[in-house]
């Protein structure tokens, strides 16, 4: 089949590599217009827009959905991978097959912008992708592959997303055979959740609630929004953490040093710091940064 991708982040690259060497023509790559970040507010080309260049690949980056539908007018498929932005059904209905995408949750949970995110946050012990085809709504069509993996206890959003990216592929092999053979996608079926994207507010963490939970927002919001509380009033990033057992003594946000572990009080158990972002400073241990920071008698964070 010709095919065309639609893309942004580089959980697609996996996928765009397979692509590569498969008896598909990838004939063109699709992704969001080069955007301002950093400090001086620069012009950065997406992860999926700089693989491209750098394998030689047609490269399109549109405003407008017009661009969008010349771009996949000559083409069998289009996938799309985190492309950013939900398409009309009149520009669906443009390729011979339609288009497919590929999303990194269990559908029909975690519809949105931030499934892996939102299933750590929840404690979810397994994960997975689905292939499904697209239809205007959010994340709402029917079902062509679908795949489970487990989500080990200690895993952080970014590193199940690297996971997932490459069972993806998988699954996007599977869903290609099955439109090749005629397959009709299966519609979703089960509990509906929508996996919202995460606002830096809501990654302040709330020391009176419990100690798993707060892990659970570290992990999965590493590395955006990344978690974080105010110490001294300046705000501290907290990267990875695990559940203490034994010092419900502390008050919540309550700060210790016992042995090499920096510990902060919750509802419950507490948790162990394991690394931490100072206000203007770079990632460092918790250890390190207690050393430097002297904590006063039952001091607190939040």
């Amino acid at each position: 089949m010709r095919l065309a991708v639609a893309a942004t982040p580089e959980v697609a690259l996996p996928t765009l590599n397979w692509l590569l060497t498969s008896e598909h023509d990838l004939v063109r790559v699709i992704s969001q217009p080069d955007r301002p970040s950093g400090r001086g507010q620069e012009l950065h080309a997406s992860p999926v827009s700089e693989w491209a260049k750098a394998n030689s690949m047609e490269l399109t980056t549109p405003t407008a959905i017009a661009e969008i539908d010349a771009a996949i007018s000559d083409v069998d498929l289009l996938i799309t991978i985190g492309y950013g932005r939900i398409l009309p059904a009149t520009t669906l209905s443009i390729p011979t097959f339609g288009c497919i995408n590929l999303h990194f949750s269990l559908l029909p949970k975690y519809r949105g912008a931030a499934p892996v995110q939102r299933a750590i946050e929840a404690g979810e012990v397994q994960s997975g992708v689905t292939v499904f085809a697209l239809d205007p709504g959010m994340d709402t069509g029917p079902i062509y592959t679908s795949i489970t993996t487990p989500i080990q206890a200690t895993m952080r959003s970014f590193e199940l997303l690297e996971k997932l990216s490459h069972v993806g592929v998988d699954a996007v092999k599977e869903a290609l055979v099955a439109i090749e053979k005629g397959v009709i996608p299966t519609a979703q079926n089960g509990v509906a959740s929508l996996a919202a994207k995460i606002s830096r507010d809501e990654a302040e963490l709330d020391w009176s609630t419990s100690a798993h939970s707060l892990v659970n927002k570290i992990r999965a919001f590493y590395p955006q929004p990344q978690a974080w509380t105010k110490f001294r009033g300046l705000p501290l990033k907290i990267s990875q953490a695990r559940v203490s057992e034994g010092h419900n003594d502390l008050q919540p946000g309550e700060l210790r040093v016992v042995g090499n572990d920096c510990l902060i009080g919750t509802l419950d158990n507490g948790i162990i710091v394991e690394r931490v972002t100072p206000a203007g400073k770079k990632e460092m241990s918790a250890l390190d940064w207690s050393r430097g920071a002297r904590f006063e008698n039952a001091e607190r964070c939040g």
